[in-house]
């Protein structure tokens, strides 16, 4: 029978190092002052007798668990979210926090949830692909916890967010289909209640009203099925569409596929087609989308940066920023000659 290891604790780690205990417990944090020498000797004894820091038992001395909670959803539906997850994770990490994933469902309701995020004891908060109430957000502050919003906003509270100017976005789709000669424009939301597909209907509309033109309406819920279908229903019509925009990517995938393979028609000599997000697959050949995208690196840097120097000054104030997005030409859209110019 193999008898178990017994664990070292810190106080062994201590006495064998010549140091207390506090300085064991920073020599494992990152961000925590020791010298560079005492820190490397400490983790240099530690290898040496398979000493394991307790995140949780340094977390109590300290008053940070070095842990930050990312909420989000769509994680499996959108190729958009898979990456930035991985890219704030990366960053995170970077500078010493662990992080903690908390996913929901489109139809749960956050200011419910959080709650229970806060009983881990999270420094930090990062929403993305979804949203909570003005009020929670003011609750997590109170409670010494920052929140910072990745792709969304709150109007009037003092959560930090990282957007997309997709108002910017929308107006730029809109103005292409115009100079390329399309009368008329369709364009398929996403969730009805989010503010990233009203945003981009928004500027998509003002362009489109100020030259006079209507628009054909439809719901693609932010996924491949609905958008298919509902680009059929925009091309089966007496007045069918000619440039269809899409409030993300993975809809203008269903809706390219639709007219395509459904209807027989030709992209783009028949229709335009863009999206919004520059996800990988806009880029393959297959699909060859035009696509507005998002300034992905920007946001990560700027969502990241803000919550950990909140986490470290929590009386730091909180930063609400839009940056604007690149209209990225391919071959699922007429270009007008000026374009190319």
């Amino acid at each position: 029978m193999i008898k178990k290891k017994t664990k070292i604790t810190s106080i062994e780690l201590a006495d064998m190092a010549g140091v207390s205990q506090s300085t064991v417990s920073r020599s494992f944090s990152p961000s925590s002052p020791v010298a560079k020498k005492t820190r490397e000797k400490v983790k240099k004894i530690a290898d040496m007798i398979g000493y394991q820091p307790n995140a949780m038992a340094r977390s109590l001395i300290t008053q940070k668990s070095n842990m930050v909670g990312i909420v989000i959803s769509n994680v499996t539906t959108n190729p958009f979210y898979p990456e930035v997850l991985d890219l704030l994770s990366r960053k995170f990490q970077g500078y010493g926090q662990k992080v903690m994933l908390f996913s929901v469902h489109r139809n749960q309701n956050l200011d419910d949830i959080l709650p229970q995020l806060l009983e881990y004891q999270v420094d930090g908060i990062l929403i993305t692909a979804t949203t909570l109430s003005s009020e929670m957000a003011f609750e997590c502050e109170r409670w010494g916890t920052p929140v910072t919003l990745f792709n969304r906003y709150i109007p009037g509270s003092n959560a930090s967010w990282f957007c997309c100017d997709n108002i910017a976005g929308g107006r730029k789709v809109a103005q292409l289909f115009l100079d390329s000669g399309h009368k008329r424009p369709a364009y398929i939301a996403g969730v009805e209640d989010t503010s990233t597909s009203m945003d981009r209907e928004r500027g998509f509309l003002q362009v489109m009203d100020n030259n006079g033109l209507k628009i054909l309406r439809g719901i693609g819920n932010y996924n491949y099925n609905d958008a298919y279908n509902a680009a059929i229903h925009m091309i089966d019509c007496s007045e069918p569409a000619d440039a269809i925009f899409c409030a993300n990517d993975i809809m203008a995938i269903g809706a390219l596929d639709a007219v395509r393979s459904t209807m027989g028609m030709k992209v783009p000599d028949d229709i335009s087609i863009i999206g919004f997000d520059d996800i990988p697959m806009a880029s393959w050949p297959s699909f060859n989308l035009t696509t507005v995208r998002q300034p992905v690196n920007q946001m990560v840097d700027g969502s990241v940066k803000d919550l950990i120097s909140r986490i470290k000054k929590p009386e730091t104030t909180p930063n609400q920023n839009v940056i604007k997005g690149e209209l990225v030409y391919r071959g699922s859209a007429r270009i007008p000659d000026k374009s190319l110019s």
